[in-house]
């Protein structure tokens, strides 16, 4: 059996429950692969562990980067380049400086936080996703268990500590390597042939 292809996948209907499943899951030391819900459910993060983000430190340096790059060209521009009297005031005007330096300061900073993050979560537009239950995007909140990252214990097992902790379903999921590597062309042309109910993406 190898890693990131054999799930057992959880399935629930409150975010209540699947908050209180998810810290008694991590409580008897499972690993959860990775949680997916409808909507955003406040507190999910803090439930599973994660470290606090380091987007924003992303996005002060791309925002100071942004300002430097403003001010510096407006130096140039202005002071170096062709400079030009305009009602009195000296070439370099700092106050004059703020509002291109703002735009420019929001500008590198939203589209260097956009980069970083699809870089950073491996989201290519040409990728292919994995669909572990297709009710995650309407109304049900699906927790994914590697099987292999938790090979101390049995698939019974699991599956018995799910349901204790409040899951309504509990199935499997396996992906083979056509899934895991799936074509992108191909997997449009079958969206578009088959719509989302395509057998070549539904659930084993």
């Amino acid at each position: 059996m190898e890693k990131n292809k054999h799930f057992i996948t959880g399935v629930f209907s409150d975010h209540s429950v699947l908050l209180s499943a998810v810290k008694k899951i991590r409580e008897k030391n499972i690993k959860i692969h990775e949680v997916f819900t409808p909507y955003p459910v406040h507190h999910l993060e803090d439930a599973l562990g994660y470290k606090r983000s380091w987007m924003p430190k992303a996005a002060f340096l791309f925002g100071i980067t942004g300002t430097t790059c403003a001010i510096l060209m407006q130096v140039l521009m202005l002071g170096v380049d062709w400079p030009m009297i305009i009602g009195g005031k000296p070439f370099i005007s700092i106050p004059d400086f703020v509002p291109v330096s703002f735009e420019m300061t929001v500008l590198f900073a939203a589209f260097g936080m956009v980069g970083t993050f699809f870089f950073v979560r491996d989201l290519k537009p040409y990728k292919v996703p994995r669909v572990f239950d297709r009710r995650s995007t309407d109304d049900k909140h699906i927790v994914a268990i590697d099987l292999v990252a938790n090979n101390e214990k049995t698939q019974d097992e699991l599956t018995s500590i799910l349901q204790e902790s409040g899951a309504e379903e509990v199935n499997t999921r396996n992906f083979t390597d056509s899934d895991n590597e799936a074509s992108f062309v191909k997997y449009v042309v079958d969206l578009f042939s088959n719509g989302v109910t395509s057998s070549s993406r539904s659930l084993s």
